[in-house]
Formats: structure tokens, C-alpha cells, sequence
């Protein structure tokens, strides 16, 4: 497995192209492509991976990837278990800038769009209310006709553009046109995926990495703006949020279900990552 750069087969070599997914689960590969991506998620959870951002989604998912951005959604582990009944349930529309003609987006009246995609560098996910206002139009994609399609995502764009209801995924632009560790960064990203709930530490990614400890903090800093440490807890605080959601688990089970050994350690952390602790954050929902 290694970071890829997705290029378009034949049957995608248009400069929009919209699909609807029944599938058993996503794929694991952490990859980016030409094409802007406008995801959304009528069934299915997980975590997703979009540049340095690590969080959980759900159903009513929509986000909008940037060109060459990486990316991944990781469905929960049942997902991947053999004879799992699990399925995700996606549309997925992907289209280049010019999908509409070249500088089409510099004309002064689509200004706003132009913004939205410029700031798609850095992944945007849109709030429930606007996935749910938007529903119909997006499920319907892919029965229109290519004209229709053209048409329907120009409006969707539009809508997208002149909302308030954001939030910014990325923290830094990690846009890629090629890569030189694409494998070993993501071997350690499937490895913290897999094994965030066991007690790991730096000698074991880096392990995993084949490199010394310190040099395997300056690459992963580099790659992914993050250190390790911080890395880690996010994915188990993030998967935790998502324990504390579904489920109904003390928190000293969640605490221990995403790998901490320690309630005081896991109330600071989650209060440093979700602003609140996990008891208020339940009380919340």
C-alpha cells in the first residue's frame, strides 16, 4: 500500500464524472488526484483522513477535496471482517476545474464559487443542515443526463459557495504532485489505523517505517504536520467521540476501548482535541 496518485482510466477520462457507490466498504489507500472531489456519505462510518485532519463521520457526510490533496475514509473495523453485512452507501462526483470550459470560474460572477474551490486546498466539510438541504440534489447526480449533471453541479457549487455552515479540514496545504515516502508514510498510517486501541509507541512505528526513532519524528512531522504522539491521540480521541455517540459505554469503557490506560490522561486529551470532557460531551448529543 503506498500513496498514490489516482489517475482517471478510460471510462473517467471525462472532466466530470459522478457515480453512485453500494459497496462493502472503502478503500484503504491513502491517495489524491487531479480532480476536485465532492463525497458524500448516505451510509456508512468511520474515521476520515483528509490532509493533516483526522475525524469521524456519519451518515449526511459532505465534504469537498481539494486537487492533490490526500485523503482517506476508513470505515469502523466490522466493515473489513470477513462476512460482515456492513455496506457503504456513497455518491461521489469528481470534475476538474475547467469542467465547464477553461477559466470558466474567473468570470467575476463566479467569483464565489472560485473561492470555495481555492480554499478546497485544504478539504471543507459541510454542516449536517447543508448536506440535508442538498440531499435530493445529490443523490439525484447520477441518473441526470451529462448536461443535467453539468448544470446540477453548478448549482450545487453555488449553494456550497454561500454558506457559513464550514468547517476547514486541513491545517496546513498538503496538496501533492508526487511523492518520495508514499509507501512508508502509508504503512505507519494503516498500522496507527489498525492498531490506535493496543498500547503502541514510537519505537513501534518506527519499526514499522524501518527508520531510527528520530529520524522517523522529523519525516512524520514533515509529512503529515503533525508529531506522532499528537497524531495518535487524535485518531483515539476522535474514535472515542464516535464510542461516545453510538454506544451506550461508560466513558471508563471508551477510555479503555480506544487505548488509554489512564482516565485522568484520557479526560485531558479529549478535552484538549474536542474542547470539552467526555462526560459533558455526552451530555450534549
Amino acid at each position: 500500500m503506498k500513496l498514490v496518485l489516482k489517475k482517471s482510466n478510460e471510462t473517467l477520462s471525462k472532466k466530470l464524472n459522478v457515480s453512485r457507490r453500494d459497496i462493502p466498504c472503502f478503500d484503504v489507500a491513502w491517495h489524491y488526484h487531479p480532480e476536485f472531489e465532492l463525497i458524500y456519505i448516505t451510509k456508512s462510518n468511520g474515521l476520515r483522513f483528509v490532509g493533516d485532519s483526522v475525524s469521524p463521520f456519519h451518515p449526511g457526510d459532505l465534504v469537498l477535496v481539494g486537487a492533490y490533496l490526500p485523503h482517506l475514509w476508513r470505515n469502523d473495523a466490522s466493515y473489513y471482517e470477513e462476512g460482515s453485512e456492513e455496506h457503504v452507501e456513497t455518491i461521489i462526483t469528481k470534475f476538474k476545474k475547467d469542467f465547464l470550459g477553461p477559466e470558466f470560474f474567473q468570470i467575476p460572477e463566479f467569483n464565489e464559487i472560485n473561492k470555495l474551490l481555492g480554499e478546497s486546498k485544504f478539504g471543507i466539510c459541510f454542516g449536517k443542515s447543508v448536506s440535508e438541504k442538498l440531499h435530493d440534489e445529490l443523490v439525484n447526480l447520477p441518473s441526470l443526463t451529462p448536461v443535467e449533471q453539468h448544470i446540477q453541479l453548478l448549482s450545487i457549487l453555488q449553494k456550497l459557495s454561500r454558506t457559513k455552515d464550514i468547517t476547514i479540514l486541513s491545517s496546513s496545504d498538503m496538496r501533492q504532485s508526487t511523492t518520495e515516502s508514499s509507501e512508508r508514510i502509508d504503512n505507519v498510517l494503516r498500522f496507527i489505523s489498525d492498531k490506535y486501541a493496543t498500547n503502541i509507541g514510537l519505537n513501534d512505528v518506527a519499526d514499522v517505517a524501518c527508520m531510527t526513532t528520530n529520524s522517523f519524528c522529523r519525516f512524520f512531522k514533515k509529512t503529515t504536520n503533525k508529531s506522532f504522539t499528537q497524531f495518535l491521540n487524535e485518531v483515539r480521541i476522535r474514535n472515542a467521540s464516535r464510542l461516545l455517540v453510538q454506544e451506550d459505554t461508560s466513558v471508563s469503557s471508551v477510555c479503555y476501548a480506544v487505548g488509554y490506560n489512564s482516565i485522568t490522561n484520557f479526560n485531558k486529551q479529549f478535552k484538549q482535541i474536542m474542547g470539552v470532557t467526555p462526560k459533558a460531551f455526552r451530555d450534549e448529543i
